[in-house]
Protein backbone atom coordinates (compact mmCIF):
# COMPACT_ATOMS: atom_id res chain seq x y z
CA UNK A 1 0.00 0.00 0.00
CA UNK A 2 1.40 3.45 -1.01
CA UNK A 3 0.07 7.27 -0.52
CA UNK A 4 0.66 10.71 -1.53
CA UNK A 5 3.27 12.23 1.24
CA UNK A 6 1.99 12.70 4.54
CA UNK A 7 2.53 15.12 7.25
CA UNK A 8 6.45 15.21 8.26
CA UNK A 9 7.64 13.04 11.01
CA UNK A 10 6.95 14.97 14.33
CA UNK A 11 4.56 17.38 13.35
CA UNK A 12 2.15 18.79 15.68
CA UNK A 13 -1.72 19.39 14.89
CA UNK A 14 -3.33 21.36 17.30
CA UNK A 15 -7.32 21.23 16.66
CA UNK A 16 -9.47 23.40 18.87
CA UNK A 17 -12.45 23.06 17.11
CA UNK A 18 -14.68 20.72 19.41
CA UNK A 19 -17.63 19.93 16.57
CA UNK A 20 -17.58 16.37 15.43
CA UNK A 21 -15.75 15.84 12.70
CA UNK A 22 -17.64 14.18 9.49
CA UNK A 23 -15.91 12.14 7.33
CA UNK A 24 -18.34 11.90 3.69
CA UNK A 25 -17.28 8.36 2.22
CA UNK A 26 -18.49 7.96 -1.70
CA UNK A 27 -18.04 5.52 -4.48
CA UNK A 28 -20.00 3.46 -6.88
CA UNK A 29 -18.53 0.35 -5.71
CA UNK A 30 -19.00 -2.22 -3.00
CA UNK A 31 -15.39 -1.16 -1.90
CA UNK A 32 -16.47 1.64 -0.39
CA UNK A 33 -17.61 0.05 2.58
CA UNK A 34 -14.76 -2.36 3.15
CA UNK A 35 -12.85 1.15 3.22
CA UNK A 36 -15.79 2.17 6.14
CA UNK A 37 -15.26 -0.83 7.67
CA UNK A 38 -11.60 -0.61 8.11
CA UNK A 39 -12.10 3.00 9.44
CA UNK A 40 -14.67 1.71 11.97
CA UNK A 41 -12.33 -1.50 13.19
CA UNK A 42 -8.88 1.52 13.90
CA UNK A 43 -11.49 3.84 15.38
CA UNK A 44 -14.43 2.28 17.19
CA UNK A 45 -15.72 5.20 18.97
CA UNK A 46 -16.65 6.46 15.70
CA UNK A 47 -20.22 6.40 14.18
CA UNK A 48 -20.84 5.11 11.10
CA UNK A 49 -24.24 6.03 9.14
CA UNK A 50 -25.73 4.24 6.25
CA UNK A 51 -28.97 4.39 4.38
CA UNK A 52 -29.48 1.70 2.64
CA UNK A 53 -32.05 2.60 -0.74
CA UNK A 54 -32.14 -1.02 -2.44
CA UNK A 55 -36.06 -1.22 -1.86
CA UNK A 56 -36.46 2.93 -2.55
CA UNK A 57 -39.37 2.13 -4.93
CA UNK A 58 -41.40 0.11 -2.62
CA UNK A 59 -41.18 3.36 -0.12
CA UNK A 60 -38.74 1.58 1.95
CA UNK A 61 -35.45 3.24 3.17
CA UNK A 62 -33.15 1.45 5.75
CA UNK A 63 -31.00 3.35 7.77
CA UNK A 64 -28.26 1.98 10.32
CA UNK A 65 -25.41 3.31 12.65
CA UNK A 66 -22.74 1.65 13.53
CA UNK A 67 -20.07 1.73 17.06
CA UNK A 68 -17.57 -0.40 16.75
CA UNK A 69 -18.79 -4.11 16.23
CA UNK A 70 -22.51 -2.93 17.47
CA UNK A 71 -24.99 -1.13 15.82
CA UNK A 72 -26.86 1.65 17.72
CA UNK A 73 -29.80 2.00 15.48
CA UNK A 74 -31.57 -0.23 12.72
CA UNK A 75 -34.84 1.33 11.61
CA UNK A 76 -36.57 0.98 8.41
CA UNK A 77 -37.67 4.49 7.25
CA UNK A 78 -41.29 4.63 5.19
CA UNK A 79 -41.38 7.24 2.45
CA UNK A 80 -44.16 8.34 0.14
CA UNK A 81 -41.37 9.69 -2.46
CA UNK A 82 -38.67 7.72 -4.77
CA UNK A 83 -36.21 11.20 -4.29
CA UNK A 84 -32.53 10.14 -3.02
CA UNK A 85 -31.87 13.74 -2.48
CA UNK A 86 -34.78 14.57 -0.08
CA UNK A 87 -33.63 11.85 1.76
CA UNK A 88 -30.68 13.83 2.28
CA UNK A 89 -32.15 16.38 3.56
CA UNK A 90 -35.13 14.79 5.45
CA UNK A 91 -32.98 12.23 7.29
CA UNK A 92 -29.65 12.08 6.56
CA UNK A 93 -29.08 15.28 7.25
CA UNK A 94 -30.91 15.25 10.69
CA UNK A 95 -29.97 12.45 11.58
CA UNK A 96 -26.33 13.44 11.53
CA UNK A 97 -27.10 16.80 13.41
CA UNK A 98 -28.77 14.33 15.95
CA UNK A 99 -26.09 11.99 16.62
CA UNK A 100 -23.55 15.27 16.70
CA UNK A 101 -26.45 16.37 19.70
CA UNK A 102 -26.49 12.50 21.35
CA UNK A 103 -22.60 11.62 21.38
CA UNK A 104 -20.52 15.02 21.06
CA UNK A 105 -17.19 12.99 22.03
CA UNK A 106 -17.97 10.64 19.24
CA UNK A 107 -17.05 11.60 15.12
CA UNK A 108 -19.09 10.35 12.59
CA UNK A 109 -18.68 8.79 8.79
CA UNK A 110 -20.89 8.96 6.24
CA UNK A 111 -20.86 6.12 3.48
CA UNK A 112 -23.51 7.59 0.59
CA UNK A 113 -25.49 5.64 -1.31
CA UNK A 114 -23.79 4.28 -4.89
CA UNK A 115 -25.04 7.22 -7.04
CA UNK A 116 -24.99 10.03 -4.84
CA UNK A 117 -22.74 12.63 -4.77
CA UNK A 118 -20.54 14.29 -2.39
CA UNK A 119 -21.50 17.56 -3.17
CA UNK A 120 -25.10 16.84 -2.54
CA UNK A 121 -24.29 16.13 0.81
CA UNK A 122 -22.06 19.47 1.36
CA UNK A 123 -24.56 21.49 -0.62
CA UNK A 124 -27.00 20.10 2.42
CA UNK A 125 -24.90 20.57 5.27
CA UNK A 126 -23.94 24.01 3.85
CA UNK A 127 -27.59 25.16 3.60
CA UNK A 128 -30.24 23.30 5.53
CA UNK A 129 -30.77 24.06 9.31
CA UNK A 130 -32.30 22.17 11.81
CA UNK A 131 -34.19 23.78 14.54
CA UNK A 132 -33.08 27.15 13.17
CA UNK A 133 -29.32 25.86 13.65
CA UNK A 134 -27.30 26.14 10.52
CA UNK A 135 -25.63 21.79 10.40
CA UNK A 136 -22.54 23.57 9.93
CA UNK A 137 -22.10 25.29 13.09
CA UNK A 138 -23.13 21.65 14.78
CA UNK A 139 -20.71 19.50 12.52
CA UNK A 140 -17.93 20.17 10.69
CA UNK A 141 -16.53 18.01 7.63
CA UNK A 142 -13.32 17.14 7.57
CA UNK A 143 -12.90 15.52 4.49
CA UNK A 144 -14.69 13.75 1.18
CA UNK A 145 -13.64 10.38 0.23
CA UNK A 146 -14.10 8.68 -2.78
CA UNK A 147 -13.57 5.06 -3.02
CA UNK A 148 -12.71 3.90 -6.74
CA UNK A 149 -12.34 0.08 -7.84
CA UNK A 150 -9.05 -0.54 -10.29
CA UNK A 151 -10.95 -3.22 -11.46
CA UNK A 152 -14.07 -1.52 -12.51
CA UNK A 153 -12.65 2.13 -12.92
CA UNK A 154 -12.69 2.48 -16.92
CA UNK A 155 -15.40 0.74 -17.84
CA UNK A 156 -17.48 3.12 -15.22
CA UNK A 157 -15.25 6.09 -16.61
CA UNK A 158 -16.66 5.27 -20.00
CA UNK A 159 -20.27 3.83 -19.79
CA UNK A 160 -22.57 6.31 -20.92
CA UNK A 161 -25.44 3.80 -19.41
CA UNK A 162 -27.88 6.35 -17.81
CA UNK A 163 -28.93 5.23 -14.10
CA UNK A 164 -32.94 5.87 -15.29
CA UNK A 165 -32.37 2.81 -17.76
CA UNK A 166 -30.29 0.74 -15.09
CA UNK A 167 -33.36 0.84 -12.49
CA UNK A 168 -30.65 2.88 -9.70
CA UNK A 169 -31.64 6.45 -10.60
CA UNK A 170 -31.95 9.01 -7.74
CA UNK A 171 -34.75 10.91 -8.36
CA UNK A 172 -37.39 10.65 -11.32
CA UNK A 173 -35.79 13.77 -13.64
CA UNK A 174 -32.67 12.07 -12.74
CA UNK A 175 -30.77 11.62 -16.43
CA UNK A 176 -27.42 10.87 -15.57
CA UNK A 177 -25.12 7.92 -16.47
CA UNK A 178 -23.13 5.72 -14.69
CA UNK A 179 -19.91 7.92 -15.64
CA UNK A 180 -21.51 11.23 -14.62
CA UNK A 181 -21.40 9.93 -11.21
CA UNK A 182 -18.28 8.00 -11.11
CA UNK A 183 -16.17 11.52 -12.80
CA UNK A 184 -18.06 14.09 -10.29
CA UNK A 185 -17.42 11.58 -7.22
CA UNK A 186 -14.07 11.65 -8.54
CA UNK A 187 -13.43 15.24 -9.03
CA UNK A 188 -15.02 16.75 -5.59
CA UNK A 189 -13.04 14.57 -3.26
CA UNK A 190 -10.32 15.55 -1.38
CA UNK A 191 -9.13 12.01 -0.79
CA UNK A 192 -8.67 9.38 -3.51
CA UNK A 193 -8.04 5.53 -2.33
CA UNK A 194 -7.56 3.38 -5.06
CA UNK A 195 -8.64 -0.27 -3.97
CA UNK A 196 -7.10 -2.94 -5.46
CA UNK A 197 -5.54 -4.59 -8.34
CA UNK A 198 -6.73 -4.31 -12.44
CA UNK A 199 -7.53 -7.41 -13.75
CA UNK A 200 -4.45 -6.50 -16.59
CA UNK A 201 -1.70 -6.55 -14.17
CA UNK A 202 0.40 -3.85 -12.40
CA UNK A 203 1.05 -1.52 -14.94
CA UNK A 204 -2.38 -1.10 -15.90
CA UNK A 205 -3.02 -0.24 -12.12
CA UNK A 206 -0.14 1.85 -12.37
CA UNK A 207 -2.26 3.59 -15.35
CA UNK A 208 -5.11 4.03 -13.31
CA UNK A 209 -3.01 5.48 -10.58
CA UNK A 210 -1.62 8.32 -13.13
CA UNK A 211 -5.15 8.44 -14.29
CA UNK A 212 -6.98 9.30 -11.03
CA UNK A 213 -3.88 11.87 -10.44
CA UNK A 214 -4.93 14.00 -13.63
CA UNK A 215 -8.65 14.21 -12.81
CA UNK A 216 -7.73 15.04 -9.40
CA UNK A 217 -4.36 16.78 -9.32
CA UNK A 218 -6.04 18.43 -5.99
CA UNK A 219 -6.82 15.74 -3.77
CA UNK A 220 -4.50 13.44 -1.38
CA UNK A 221 -4.05 10.04 -3.22
CA UNK A 222 -3.87 6.41 -1.76
CA UNK A 223 -3.73 3.17 -3.00
CA UNK A 224 -4.56 -0.05 -1.01
CA UNK A 225 -3.94 -3.71 -1.75
CA UNK A 226 -7.41 -4.85 -1.02
CA UNK A 227 -5.65 -8.44 0.06
CA UNK A 228 -3.54 -6.32 2.66
CA UNK A 229 -5.64 -3.82 4.49
CA UNK A 230 -3.67 -1.97 7.42
CA UNK A 231 -6.65 -0.70 9.13
CA UNK A 232 -4.41 1.93 11.64
CA UNK A 233 -2.68 3.47 8.82
CA UNK A 234 -5.82 3.96 6.28
CA UNK A 235 -7.49 5.71 9.36
CA UNK A 236 -4.21 7.99 9.53
CA UNK A 237 -4.53 8.63 5.65
CA UNK A 238 -8.12 9.35 5.81
CA UNK A 239 -9.31 10.61 9.18
CA UNK A 240 -8.48 13.96 10.76
CA UNK A 241 -7.42 15.84 7.60
CA UNK A 242 -8.52 18.80 8.01
CA UNK A 243 -9.16 18.45 3.98
CA UNK A 244 -12.19 19.67 3.25
CA UNK A 245 -12.30 23.22 1.66
CA UNK A 246 -15.96 24.80 1.73
CA UNK A 247 -14.95 27.61 -0.13
CA UNK A 248 -13.97 25.89 -3.45
CA UNK A 249 -18.02 25.89 -5.12
CA UNK A 250 -17.54 22.55 -7.12
CA UNK A 251 -15.44 21.48 -10.18
CA UNK A 252 -16.63 23.62 -12.61
CA UNK A 253 -16.20 27.11 -10.75
CA UNK A 254 -12.54 26.35 -9.61
CA UNK A 255 -10.78 27.77 -12.90
CA UNK A 256 -13.00 31.10 -12.13
CA UNK A 257 -12.17 31.02 -8.45
CA UNK A 258 -8.35 30.96 -9.63
CA UNK A 259 -8.23 27.39 -8.47
CA UNK A 260 -6.35 24.74 -11.05
CA UNK A 261 -8.50 22.89 -13.35
CA UNK A 262 -5.98 20.46 -14.36
CA UNK A 263 -2.80 19.68 -14.77
CA UNK A 264 -0.93 20.55 -18.08
CA UNK A 265 1.17 17.12 -19.12
CA UNK A 266 1.09 16.51 -22.51
CA UNK A 267 4.11 13.56 -22.78
CA UNK A 268 2.23 10.15 -21.34
CA UNK A 269 2.79 8.40 -18.45
CA UNK A 270 1.39 5.45 -18.61
CA UNK A 271 0.10 6.26 -21.65
CA UNK A 272 -2.26 9.06 -19.78
CA UNK A 273 -1.89 12.56 -21.31
CA UNK A 274 -3.72 15.83 -19.85
CA UNK A 275 -3.36 19.14 -21.86
CA UNK A 276 -4.73 22.27 -20.96
CA UNK A 277 -6.00 25.09 -23.28
CA UNK A 278 -5.64 28.78 -22.23
CA UNK A 279 -6.82 31.57 -24.27
CA UNK A 280 -7.92 35.17 -23.99
CA UNK A 281 -9.62 35.60 -27.86
CA UNK A 282 -13.33 34.53 -28.02
CA UNK A 283 -14.18 31.21 -30.19
CA UNK A 284 -16.01 31.49 -33.43
CA UNK A 285 -19.01 29.91 -32.77
CA UNK A 286 -19.35 28.23 -35.72
CA UNK A 287 -15.62 26.79 -35.87
CA UNK A 288 -15.91 25.30 -32.24
CA UNK A 289 -19.49 23.39 -33.10
CA UNK A 290 -17.44 21.95 -36.35
CA UNK A 291 -14.76 20.41 -33.78
CA UNK A 292 -16.84 19.47 -31.02
CA UNK A 293 -16.62 15.84 -31.75
CA UNK A 294 -13.11 15.61 -32.80
CA UNK A 295 -11.39 17.40 -30.12
CA UNK A 296 -13.24 14.68 -27.41
CA UNK A 297 -12.80 11.45 -29.58
CA UNK A 298 -9.82 10.37 -27.69
CA UNK A 299 -10.83 11.50 -24.09
CA UNK A 300 -12.43 10.93 -20.97
CA UNK A 301 -12.45 13.46 -19.36
CA UNK A 302 -12.66 17.23 -20.49
CA UNK A 303 -13.99 20.45 -18.37
CA UNK A 304 -13.86 24.11 -18.15
CA UNK A 305 -15.52 27.23 -18.97
CA UNK A 306 -15.24 29.24 -22.36
CA UNK A 307 -16.68 32.40 -23.98
CA UNK A 308 -18.17 32.97 -27.63
CA UNK A 309 -17.53 36.17 -29.51
CA UNK A 310 -21.25 35.97 -30.26
CA UNK A 311 -22.44 35.82 -26.67
CA UNK A 312 -19.50 37.81 -25.17
CA UNK A 313 -21.46 38.35 -21.45
CA UNK A 314 -21.94 34.25 -21.01
CA UNK A 315 -19.39 32.17 -19.15
CA UNK A 316 -19.99 28.73 -20.84
CA UNK A 317 -19.16 25.43 -19.20
CA UNK A 318 -18.03 22.56 -20.87
CA UNK A 319 -18.42 19.28 -19.08
CA UNK A 320 -17.44 15.72 -21.01
CA UNK A 321 -17.72 12.21 -19.94
CA UNK A 322 -19.17 8.94 -20.95
CA UNK A 323 -19.45 9.80 -24.15
CA UNK A 324 -21.82 13.22 -23.71
CA UNK A 325 -20.73 16.36 -23.79
CA UNK A 326 -22.88 19.59 -21.74
CA UNK A 327 -22.27 23.03 -22.38
CA UNK A 328 -24.24 25.54 -19.81
CA UNK A 329 -24.36 28.90 -18.64
CA UNK A 330 -22.23 29.77 -15.45
CA UNK A 331 -23.56 33.10 -15.70
CA UNK A 332 -22.18 36.49 -16.09
CA UNK A 333 -18.56 37.21 -17.03
CA UNK A 334 -18.04 40.41 -14.24
CA UNK A 335 -16.99 42.78 -17.11
CA UNK A 336 -20.28 42.38 -18.25
CA UNK A 337 -21.90 43.61 -14.89
CA UNK A 338 -21.88 46.85 -13.67
CA UNK A 339 -19.96 47.43 -10.83
CA UNK A 340 -22.91 47.84 -8.03
CA UNK A 341 -23.34 43.99 -9.34
CA UNK A 342 -19.77 43.08 -7.99
CA UNK A 343 -20.54 42.60 -4.26
CA UNK A 344 -22.89 40.33 -4.93
CA UNK A 345 -20.06 37.76 -6.80
CA UNK A 346 -18.18 35.22 -4.72
CA UNK A 347 -14.82 37.10 -3.24
CA UNK A 348 -12.73 34.36 -4.47
CA UNK A 349 -13.91 34.79 -7.95
CA UNK A 350 -13.33 38.54 -7.78
CA UNK A 351 -10.15 38.78 -6.60
CA UNK A 352 -9.31 36.22 -9.37
CA UNK A 353 -10.92 38.06 -11.96
CA UNK A 354 -8.66 41.60 -10.36
CA UNK A 355 -5.52 39.77 -10.40
CA UNK A 356 -5.89 38.39 -14.02
CA UNK A 357 -7.90 41.26 -15.09
CA UNK A 358 -6.92 42.11 -19.04
CA UNK A 359 -7.64 46.24 -20.24
CA UNK A 360 -9.64 44.81 -23.03
CA UNK A 361 -11.25 41.41 -22.67
CA UNK A 362 -11.87 42.10 -19.30
CA UNK A 363 -11.89 38.61 -16.93
CA UNK A 364 -13.42 36.81 -20.01
CA UNK A 365 -10.78 33.50 -21.08
CA UNK A 366 -10.59 30.00 -22.41
CA UNK A 367 -9.58 27.65 -19.93
CA UNK A 368 -10.70 23.61 -20.99
CA UNK A 369 -8.42 20.69 -19.67
CA UNK A 370 -8.53 17.58 -21.42
CA UNK A 371 -7.75 14.10 -20.21
CA UNK A 372 -7.05 10.88 -22.13
CA UNK A 373 -4.95 8.01 -22.98
CA UNK A 374 -2.81 8.15 -26.09
CA UNK A 375 -3.99 11.96 -26.49
CA UNK A 376 -2.22 13.92 -28.98
CA UNK A 377 -1.89 17.57 -27.41
CA UNK A 378 -0.49 19.17 -29.81
CA UNK A 379 -3.06 18.31 -32.50
CA UNK A 380 -5.91 19.23 -29.74
CA UNK A 381 -3.87 22.82 -28.92
CA UNK A 382 -3.79 23.17 -32.74
CA UNK A 383 -7.50 22.12 -33.55
CA UNK A 384 -8.83 25.10 -30.62
CA UNK A 385 -6.65 27.71 -31.74
CA UNK A 386 -7.86 26.94 -34.80
CA UNK A 387 -11.64 28.28 -34.03
CA UNK A 388 -10.15 31.49 -32.12
CA UNK A 389 -11.20 34.65 -34.21
CA UNK A 390 -8.85 35.61 -36.46
CA UNK A 391 -7.10 38.77 -36.14
CA UNK A 392 -8.91 40.58 -38.60
CA UNK A 393 -12.18 39.22 -36.82
CA UNK A 394 -10.97 40.47 -33.63
CA UNK A 395 -10.97 44.21 -35.24
CA UNK A 396 -14.51 43.88 -35.98
CA UNK A 397 -15.61 44.19 -32.98
CA UNK A 398 -18.17 42.87 -30.35
CA UNK A 399 -21.35 44.35 -32.40
CA UNK A 400 -20.12 42.28 -35.38
CA UNK A 401 -19.75 39.57 -33.22
CA UNK A 402 -22.77 39.14 -31.71
CA UNK A 403 -24.52 38.61 -35.45
CA UNK A 404 -22.32 35.64 -36.18
CA UNK A 405 -24.09 32.88 -37.20
CA UNK A 406 -24.43 30.73 -33.69
CA UNK A 407 -25.27 26.75 -33.43
CA UNK A 408 -25.54 27.41 -29.67
CA UNK A 409 -28.25 30.11 -29.78
CA UNK A 410 -30.43 30.03 -27.07
CA UNK A 411 -28.50 27.38 -24.42
CA UNK A 412 -26.80 29.94 -22.45
CA UNK A 413 -29.50 31.99 -20.77
CA UNK A 414 -28.44 34.47 -18.69
CA UNK A 415 -30.27 35.25 -15.66
CA UNK A 416 -30.42 38.55 -13.61
CA UNK A 417 -28.17 37.05 -10.65
CA UNK A 418 -25.43 35.09 -10.76
CA UNK A 419 -26.15 31.45 -11.58
CA UNK A 420 -25.05 28.39 -10.23
CA UNK A 421 -23.54 25.71 -13.12
CA UNK A 422 -26.93 24.25 -15.34
CA UNK A 423 -24.79 22.17 -17.65
CA UNK A 424 -27.60 19.76 -17.73
CA UNK A 425 -29.98 20.87 -20.46
CA UNK A 426 -27.73 22.47 -23.03
CA UNK A 427 -26.75 19.75 -25.20
CA UNK A 428 -25.56 21.38 -28.25
CA UNK A 429 -26.29 19.76 -31.76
Amino acid sequence: MSSSAQAPTGAVTIDTDDRPSLTVLSGFWPATFAVARSLLAAEPSSLLVRHDITRIRDGLVRRTVSRGADIVEDEQIEVRHHDVFRILREDVVPTLVRLSRDRPDDDLVLVLPDVVEPEAVVAACTFCRVDGTPVTDLIRIDSCVTVVDAEHLLDGLASDDELSVLGIQAAADDHRTVADVVLRQIEYADTLVLWGESRNGTFDTDRLAVLLQRLAPWAAHVRLDSDRVDADRLHRQLRHTHRHRAEIHGVLNRGLQGYSLGVHEPEPDCGVVSAVFRARRPFHPQRLHDVLENVNAEVIRSRGHLWLASQPDSVVAWEFGGGGLAMGSLGHWLVSLPEDRWEHVDAQRSLAAAVDWDPYYGDRHQHLVFIGLGLDAVELHRTLAGCLLTDAELADGEDTWRTYHDPFTGCFPLDTELTQPTTQGAQPA
